[in-house]
Order: C-alpha cells, then sequence, then structure tokens
C-alpha cells in the first residue's frame, strides 16, 4: 500500500512537502485522534484500572500507531507515537527533495548512517531513504549516491525495519533485480 498524503500536507521553507513522519510531535499530533483504553494482560491493578493503552490515527491517512504494554500511559503514548512514525514512513511516500534534509546530514557522519531503531528520529529517516529508494526503483547505485550513503549503509538501515527490507525486495523484483537477502 501505497498511500499519499492529501494536498494539505505541510511544506518546508523551499516549498517542498514534508514528510508526515518527519514533522514535529506537535504538528503530527495535529493530524492525529488520540484513543485511550485500559490496556490488556499482566501489570495488576493500576494497568486493569486506568486508560493506559494509547492509539493515535492519522487522520490524513488512517494509519496507526499505538502502545499496550507499559503501564503508564505516557510511556505508551510516547510509544505510540515512534510506532506511528515509521508506519507512516513504510506506507506514505512523497517525492524526495533536491537534496538530503538536515536530519539526514546530522546522522550521515562520512557516508556512515547513525540512527537507532528505537530513537524518535528513526521513522524520519527511514522514510527520507524509501522515498529516495521508491524515486530510483531500477537504480540502487543512484539512489545511494543520492543520500551519500554505500549501499551496504542503507541496507543496514533498512534491516532496521524488516518490513522496509521486504518492500524494498519486492520493488526490487518488480523491476527484475535480484532481492537482498
Amino acid at each position: 500500500m501505497h498511500l499519499n498524503p492529501t494536498s494539505d500536507s505541510l511544506e518546508n521553507s523551499s516549498g517542498a512537502k514534508v514528510h508526515p513522519a518527519c514533522l514535529s510531535d506537535d504538528d503530527l499530533l495535529n493530524d492525529c485522534q488520540m484513543r485511550t483504553q485500559r490496556g490488556s494482560g499482566p501489570g495488576g491493578q493500576h494497568r486493569n484500572k486506568t486508560d493506559t493503552a494509547v492509539c493515535f490515527t492519522h487522520l490524513p491517512t488512517g494509519i496507526l500507531g499505538e502502545a499496550t504494554e507499559a503501564r503508564q500511559q505516557l510511556e505508551n503514548r510516547d510509544n505510540a507515537l515512534k510506532r506511528l512514525r515509521i508506519e507512516l514512513a513504510l506506507f506514505v511516500r512523497e517525492e524526495p527533495s533536491v537534496t538530503t534534509s538536515s536530519l539526514w546530514k546530522t546522522r550521515c557522519d562520512g557516508g556512515k548512517l547513525k540512527i537507532n531503531p528505537v530513537h524518535r528520529d528513526f521513522g524520519a529517516i527511514l522514510s527520507e531513504a524509501l522515498d529516495v529508494v521508491s524515486a530510483y526503483p531500477d537504480d540502487w547505485k543512484r539512489a545511494c549516491e543520492r543520500l551519500a550513503i554505500s549501499s551496504s549503509q542503507l541496507i543496514k538501515l533498512l534491516k532496521l525495519e524488516p518490513r522496509a527490507v521486504q518492500m524494498v525486495n519486492q520493488m526490487r523484483r518488480n523491476h527484475n533485480q535480484r532481492p537482498f537477502h
């Protein structure tokens, strides 16, 4: 599923659309509906008597991010927002800007990409990489050059989210290229 955000997408100072996974928390939350409910499973009295589970629905796309595992609603809220960013990165494609973002540049040091999948910026970094790969589906080398990283660095990034590898492999198969393992 490749969705494009509505025409209400925010734009940066150069007029390019900003991927929803790259929005500030406040801007992203403005586009979301939050639902809370009681978490199920272990966790004792606190979990069973309070609405600790959190689910965000990104209204322009209908994509969900949810978390139920923590006993604290605030912790579940943070986890749900991170998961929503990853879902948006996977399923929303934007035309990549002419240059890499300032966030990408701060995470890319000498061609080596430094990002942890639990970090808040992971969804934004993943979305930028997937947007570029989608723009050059039959030219992996050009996508890597465009991102200013090596092929192995790009594959390492994608492997941090197994569904991203599956998507890219399907894209490669569609263009008669060998999938990555």
